[in-house]
This record gives C-alpha cells, sequence and structure tokens, in this order.
C-alpha cells in the first residue's frame, strides 16, 4: 500500500496532466466513499451505545445515575408547576382587570343612557306641570 505522501504526489501529478481526475481516480474516490460511510456509521452507532451503557456499568454506578435522573425530573416537573402557577395567576390578573373595566365601561354607559332618558323626561314632565298650572288657573 502507497505511503500518504507518496499518494499525494501522485495525485498532484494527476492533476497536473489534466484538469479534472481521470476516471480510475473518480471510481477509486467513489469506491472508498462507498466503504467509508457504512463504516463510519457503525463506528458513530458503537460510541453512541457506549455513552449510553457508561453509567450503568455496576449497581452502584446505576442507582447514581437513576439518582441523578429523577432529581434531574423532579427540577423539571418543579419548573413546569412553577411557571404554569404564574401564567395562571397572570391570567387570572388580567381577567379580573378586564371584568373590572367592562363593569366600569357599562356602569358609565348605564348612567349616561339613564341620564339621556331623564333629561327629556323632566324637562316633559315640568312642561306638563305648568299647562296643568296654567289650565288650573284659567279655571279658577
Amino acid at each position: 500500500m502507497p505511503s500518504n505522501s507518496s499518494k499525494a504526489s501522485s495525485t498532484s501529478k494527476a492533476r497536473t496532466k489534466s484538469a479534472s481526475p481521470s476516471r480510475v481516480e473518480q471510481a477509486r474516490a467513489a469506491a472508498q466513499s462507498a466503504v467509508d460511510v457504512p463504516v463510519g456509521a457503525v463506528l458513530e452507532v458503537s460510541d453512541r451505545v457506549a455513552e449510553l451503557v457508561e453509567p450503568f456499568n455496576g449497581p452502584t454506578a446505576a442507582r447514581k445515575q437513576l439518582r441523578t435522573y429523577g432529581t434531574q425530573l423532579r427540577r423539571s416537573v418543579k419548573r413546569s408547576e412553577r411557571r404554569g402557577a404564574s401564567a395562571r395567576r397572570k391570567a387570572t390578573s388580567e381577567a379580573r382587570k378586564t371584568r373590572t373595566r367592562l363593569e366600569r365601561q357599562a356602569r358609565e354607559r348605564q348612567q349616561r343612557v339613564r341620564q339621556a332618558i331623564e333629561a327629556p323626561t323632566s324637562r316633559a314632565q315640568s312642561l306638563v306641570d305648568q299647562v296643568g298650572e296654567q289650565l288650573a288657573a284659567l279655571r279658577a
């Protein structure tokens, strides 16, 4: 098998002869890639499995890792609970503010309607009273 330096020099010589690699070099590169990809994938999976199994090498290590997982889970649940409680309080507060604002607006509108109705009614009543007084004065 040729060394890397001789391989590099033969590649550079081939490139100086022509701008593109020869078909033999292209075939060699494709074949190497076809072998390298599955081998690399197997090695990657092997590393991942080793990482998963490593914390569980013995009963003590397994218990320790499980305790760690339990602690992480409890912290995550507590964090979620705090966020949920905070969101609930915020939503309740917003709903209360909105209800108060809407009730105030409704009271103001009722008051304006009542005033709009009472003003002409009282004016009409005063006119009726005046007419009644005038009729009474005419009869007397």
